[in-house]
């Protein structure tokens, strides 16, 4: 009904579309979808549905009814395990508790970064809290603890479960281990008030590290003003501006960007302090060794094994020495640009999905109130009308379908700049997937989040060869989640240990610079021309060797997110920063900067920093291995799900690994394949370059 009352106005702009794809190339429903500015459109009857299709959330104060509704479901669902014999619907009890939860949490924990109104911010992070608080306080609830406790001690019954099922239970155990479940009453307390603390202080710090900071206009050149946001007779910096190709502009916003901020600086320290005394109340040697538990490092020790290859493989390369490389390799972003339009990214990664594991993007209509801005959109769809009659339709919510298993999930793609948008590209969960008691599959829904210019009135929107990596590399996220299909919500998609979640978002990288897949797609946008061979080639060499510098790199924020969480300093962050850099990366500490302040993941990936390092091993191994001879083996492909995505964490994440490479990797492999990655024959380049 709606798409019928918009009908003249959609055949309209849909002979405007294809007037300009005639004069440009042709484009799939996908491509053309991202490659044009979309229109508003009137709705005049239809009801606000609310985020995410949440009635409630069609204002802020519906973040106040979901909350006490889940709360008290949380009630409910408690009373209930506490009552029933221990077995399988413990689990499922468990289970269905913690989906009520996150169901208000996850949600509110996008809304509170991304929604344009503050009121909707606002009401999001009050959620956030409430339902954390909560979170802690079943972490250390003794009888719930038992009642998982009795089933884990009954061997019959434990023993008649199924493998997803037990490791579902003991997670959750490890869940109260590391909550402090075992402390007597008193010391309980102490826990949960030191979590509802670290609530406050993780949100204070993820904020702030997200804020611009501001300089007064006549600070700055005339000449380069321009290239940031202004605000009165301020000049607002909100990032590095690393990809300008203005030495001066990068300059200042290296400079202003991380110019420290006491009111920051203190609560970074307030939050690894209190993370530490958190740890040690629950009995953990330090927050490292808390963090650690049940991951594929196991502890920090194997983390320093992994990093420790930093001073043995032969990388001395000072800044003079990387400027060399990085001129002979220069990669100038506007002649890539014209060949990544995103809608042709779009329709590549399609392709690909398509071809690798019979999965393709399809569209729905949004309704009122679904979305949270109006730059978030996804595909178009064409009309059932006759070819001189069809009409193109903008659609937002993007949902992902299985050749033969049909629908498989939902996700919404925020990819365009707005003004207090976090300059981060992330993939948030929004609802996990999991097997209802009535039989059906509760769909997972996920948001992707980038920070790409909008398409203008002659031209749509050109990735960098950086920007389209990211893109890929956030995709591969959300198709973790899309093709997950465990049995419980706790352990779908990316909800799995941190240094294997980044395995397959890592293993896109790949994909996104073998030229047997770029060619599928990369298309000039205004001559329809393919982009040559020899620039992929030279462009695969570039991150070759800048990519050995960006690993070491790796390497350093790994070691420092690792000594801030392990035994106490007795110096200030930026002063340990300034000493790990010396040690471990080639480039100079630049006074009056405190990076660290910036360094957002401290949140969500404190003490498991290190992550990347592994996951792009393990990324480097299955793609060596796997996918080298040809990116686009259905056979593999059906592995890979089969092996590693369709688990989610409801497997152990080496288990996986071993079942994709079919062998399990020592410690040793992982070093192998990270030296592989990094090792460029500088004497034999030098050489060349002399010549």
């Amino acid at each position: 009904v709606s798409a019928m009352r918009n009908f003249p106005y959609a055949c309209t702009f849909a002979r405007f579309v294809r007037h300009i794809l005639r004069n440009v190339t042709t484009w799939s429903p996908v491509g053309a979808a991202f490659n044009v500015r979309p229109q508003r459109r009137v709705e005049l009857w239809e009801k606000n549905v609310g985020l995410f299709g949440v009635p409630e959330l069609s204002s802020p104060g519906g973040f106040e009814v979901t909350s006490e509704r889940a709360l008290k479901e949380t009630e409910q669902l408690v009373d209930t395990v506490c009552k029933n014999p221990p077995g399988a619907s413990t689990v499922q009890a468990f289970d269905q508790l913690s989906d009520s939860l996150c169901k208000v949490a996850d949600l509110a924990d996008f809304i509170k970064v991304a929604h344009p109104d503050p009121a909707f911010r606002e009401a999001a992070e009050k959620a956030c809290l409430k339902i954390g608080t909560m979170v802690e306080k079943l972490n250390t609830n003794v009888d719930l603890c038992k009642c998982l406790k009795d089933l884990l001690d009954n061997k019959e019954v434990m023993a008649a479960l199924d493998p997803e099922t037990r490791r579902v239970a003991e997670l959750f155990m490890f869940d109260f281990e590391i909550s402090g479940i075992h402390l007597d009453e008193k010391k309980r307390r102490k826990a949960v008030n030191l979590h509802v603390k670290l609530l406050d202080l993780n949100n204070e710090f993820l904020v702030g590290s997200h804020l611009p900071n501001k300089i007064e206009k006549r600070a700055l050149p005339e000449h380069i003003r321009h290239h940031f946001s202004l605000d009165g007779n301020y000049i607002q910096i909100g990032g590095l501006h690393a990809e300008s190709s203005d030495e001066l502009v990068r300059e200042a916003a290296y400079k202003i960007f991380l110019y420290p901020n006491q009111n920051l600086m203190k609560c970074l320290d307030e939050l690894l302090s209190c993370r530490d005394k958190l740890a040690k109340l629950v009995g953990y040697e330090s927050f490292a060794h808390r963090a650690l538990k049940g991951t594929m490092a196991k502890t920090p020790g194997e983390v320093t094994i992994l990093a420790s290859f930093a001073t043995t493989v032969q990388f001395e390369l000072d800044a003079a020495g990387l400027c060399i490389l990085l001129n002979r390799y220069n990669i100038e972003p506007s002649l890539y640009s014209p060949y990544l339009s995103l809608g042709s990214c779009m329709e590549g990664l399609n392709s690909l999905f398509s071809q690798l594991l019979g999965v393709s993007f399809q569209t729905e209509q949004p309704k009122i109130g679904e979305v949270w801005s109006e730059d978030v959109r996804k595909l178009v769809r064409q009309c059932l009308s006759p070819p001189e009659s069809s009409c193109v339709i903008f659609f937002f919510p993007q949902a992902v379908v299985h050749e033969t298993e049909g629908l498989l999930g939902y996700i919404y793609c925020d990819f365009f700049q707005r003004l207090g948008k976090p300059h981060q590209d992330c993939h948030f969960t929004i609802r996990g997937g999991r097997r209802m008691q009535n039989g059906e599959y509760q769909l997972p829904v996920v948001v992707l989040m980038l920070n790409l210019p909008h398409p203008g009135q002659s031209a749509p929107t050109l990735l960098t060869p950086g920007m389209m990596e990211n893109l890929f590399h956030e995709m591969g996220h959300a198709m973790h989640s899309m093709l997950g299909r465990t049995r419980y919500q706790h352990v779908t998609g990316t909800r799995c240990s941190t240094d294997f979640a980044e395995v397959p978002s890592i293993l896109m990288e790949y994909f996104a610079t073998d030229y047997r897949v770029v060619n599928q797609f990369a298309r000039h946008y205004q001559t329809g021309q393919p982009l040559p061979e020899n620039m992929v080639t030279r462009l695969c060499e570039s991150k070759k060797v800048c990519g050995a510098a960006d690993t070491q790199l790796q390497i350093f924020y790994a070691v420092l997110d690792q000594v801030y969480h392990g035994k106490p300093q007795n110096r200030s962050t930026t002063e340990i920063l300034k000493k790990m850099q010396e040690k471990f990366y080639g480039l100079p500490y630049v006074p009056n900067t405190a990076w660290q302040l910036r360094f957002s993941h401290l949140v969500g990936y404190g003490a498991k920093y290190y992550s990347y390092l592994m996951s792009r091993a393990v990324a480097s191994m299955v793609w060596r291995q796997c996918f080298f001879r040809n990116p686009l083996d259905r056979e593999m492909g059906e592995r890979y799900r089969r092996e590693m995505l369709a688990h989610g964490g409801g497997k152990e994440p080496m288990l996986m690994v071993q079942g994709m490479l079919q062998k399990q990797p020592t410690i040793e492999d992982f070093v192998d394949a990270l030296v592989s990655e990094l090792n460029p024959d500088f004497e034999t380049f030098f050489m060349d370059s002399e010549g």
